[in-house]
């Protein structure tokens, strides 16, 4: 048997049965893909891919437990020859833009049909980059009219602008004190937005929300002193 002849091993990723039940039944319509495992959320996935070292992750982004954008990170950098398919309703810029920074291969909507689908999979596990129509329209005129910083490239779509401050100073490894008084506000206040930020990346702790950061180009890459690590 050839190379061409292997069916493409997919990992299926989405947290609602109905939906991830009709992925599943469109891809068991093509015999060069093969379903080898489905996930209802990024942690699960994590523990798939690990398991079945697949070509092709099939990835919803909004999950609880671990969203498609920190799973897709994890992934993309733990095993950096399996690509990540972003499967989704969401096609916003935010959610396009953080999918790519996370290390995406590829971006469809939903109501692609299933043709799109397979071509799109098989092009992934190729080693290309894919996007739908109107997707690729919007990556391509994004890059070729924004500045580099522009702000739809910041990590973490899901944080607000001050919550993504306050987790970039957070990875630089200055405490609740500390923050406050760069920011001009009260020690209470920047411990309740510490802790919304840790509920919104779903981290135990705050160390763990330190590390999400940094893994995505927030703060410096300094080690953090034990002293300046405190309870949120």
């Amino acid at each position: 048997m050839s190379d061409a002849d292997i069916p493409v091993r997919v990992v299926v990723v989405d947290d609602h049965p109905v939906v991830r039940a009709g992925i599943l039944a469109v891809l068991a319509d093509f015999p060069d893909i093969d379903v080898v495992a489905e996930a209802t959320d990024g942690a699960a996935a994590l523990e798939e891919v690990a398991r079945h070292r697949p070509d092709v992750v099939l990835m919803d982004l909004k999950m609880p437990t671990m969203d498609g954008f920190r799973a897709t990170a994890r992934i993309t950098s733990r095993h950096p020859g399996i690509a990540v398919l972003v499967l989704t309703m969401y096609d916003d810029d935010a959610a396009i833009f953080a999918a790519l920074r996370a290390g995406a291969r590829g971006y469809l909507l939903k109501e692609a049909a299933g043709e799109e689908v397979r071509r799109t999979v098989l092009a992934v596990a190729r080693g290309e980059a894919l996007f739908s129509a109107g997707i690729a329209q919007r990556v391509l005129a994004f890059f070729t009219t924004m500045p580099a910083h522009h702000p739809q490239l910041s990590p973490f779509p899901h944080l607000t602008d001050r919550e993504r401050e306050i987790l970039h100073l957070l990875a630089t490894g200055q405490n609740n004190a500390a923050i406050a008084q760069r920011l001009f506000l009260s020690p209470k206040t920047v411990r309740n937005r510490v802790s919304d930020i840790l509920i919104k990346l779903s981290a135990r702790s705050r160390a763990e929300a330190v590390a999400l950061a940094r893994d995505a180009g927030l703060g410096e890459q300094a080690e953090i002193q034990a002293q300046d690590i405190d309870t949120p």
